[in-house]
């Protein structure tokens, strides 16, 4: 009941300044960190006895002081990561889900019109509104750099192969490709909306990859590009129901050569349901703010729709949780198949 409460009283913490104004001068009273982050001394001393029931922030009793507890043990990589995640949660999550049952009804996102005045999904939503896009992709540029060395890790490119990044963005994906499974002849195109064009050769420029990588713009719903060794399909098939997801892996089986190969990252959940993190945001996150469908599903499920949409597959492996930080919601899978003749 008191999630949301809760969730936003410590980033608020943040956002105020107070946790850094602690960071900086240990024991500093409400009265102080009043005066330091502009806001009222009483309105400060309320937000900070979460924090300190939480162990977060300490207090002293006789001074009226405070200063950082288990916060302060936490790194600056870690807290960056968090917090990022914390604002996608807050910008594109929290206002949107007061219309989750009705977004359940429609099979659309009825919190992007309410608030946006927008009809569509998020991913439409952010060309449009900067807000959703700036902390949308912060986040995603972060879990991209976490995730790809362990998807390429795991994977195989044939050398000089022909790559297709499916939804690939603004070519992030193809530029830690063409990096992580570097060889002579080795080309890598990003596929996506129109709209991502330019953004994406500017950054194959800008990172030195231009004569290896290219951009061709479309809709995966109405064509999949053709003569391809290669598809990476990352972070996008939990987006859709079951029927879209074979649409999409019916297209990709057309677009891969003969014995060609599919490369899929995609969140899932553990095989036992009562073991995983991953579905105590995702579920709400993709039919209440995303696209009012999908959802990950479990590493089992994904490779029954492999194999029935004409691939065998080759792989299926889960990360460790074990390896994972300890504020890491999604559990990521990895899942290869070849294409069927």
């Amino acid at each position: 009941m008191v999630g949301p409460a809760r969730f936003m009283n410590l980033l608020s913490c943040f956002e105020l300044g107070v946790v850094d104004a602690l960071r900086e001068n240990p024991g500093m009273t409400a009265a102080k960190l009043g005066d330091t982050v502009g806001a009222k001394p009483d309105a400060v001393e309320q937000l900070l006895y979460l924090l300190v029931k939480e162990g977060f922030v300490a207090y002293d009793e006789a001074s009226g002081a405070y200063e950082l507890d288990a916060l302060a043990d936490v790194s600056d990589t870690d807290l960056r990561r968090v917090l990022a995640f914390m604002d996608k949660i807050k910008v594109t999550t929290l206002r949107q889900l007061f219309h989750l049952t009705e977004s359940v009804r429609t099979g659309t996102v009825v919190g992007l019109r309410e608030f946006y005045g927008f009809d569509g999904d998020l991913y439409a939503a952010m060309g449009v509104h900067a807000d959703l896009r700036e902390s949308w992709s912060r986040l995603m540029d972060s879990v991209t750099e976490r995730i790809d060395p362990w998807f390429f890790g795991n994977i195989d490119v044939p050398s000089g192969a022909q790559v297709l990044d499916l939804a690939g963005n603004t070519g992030l994906g193809a530029i830690h490709t063409f990096r992580m499974k570097a060889s002579p002849g080795l080309r890598v195109t990003t596929f996506d909306l129109p709209e991502k064009e330019e953004e994406c050769l500017r950054n194959f420029r800008e990172n030195g990859v231009a004569e290896h990588c290219s951009f061709i713009g479309g809709d995966v719903f109405e064509a999949v590009p053709e003569g391809f060794d290669t598809v990476l399909i990352k972070h996008f098939l939990n987006m859709f129901d079951k029927e879209d997801v074979f649409r999409i892996l019916k297209g990709v089986h057309r677009s891969l050569n003969a014995g060609g190969q599919v490369h899929i990252l995609v969140p899932i959940y553990s095989e036992d349901i009562r073991d995983s993190c991953t579905v105590d945001y995702y579920p709400s996150f993709f039919l209440g703010c995303a696209t009012g469908q999908g959802g990950p599903q479990k590493l089992s499920t994904f490779r029954a729709w492999l194999e029935e949409t004409g691939f065998t597959v080759t792989k299926a492996i889960a990360q460790d949780p074990a390896d994972l930080p300890p504020d890491a919601l999604p559990l990521q899978g990895i899942l290869c198949a070849t294409k069927n003749s």
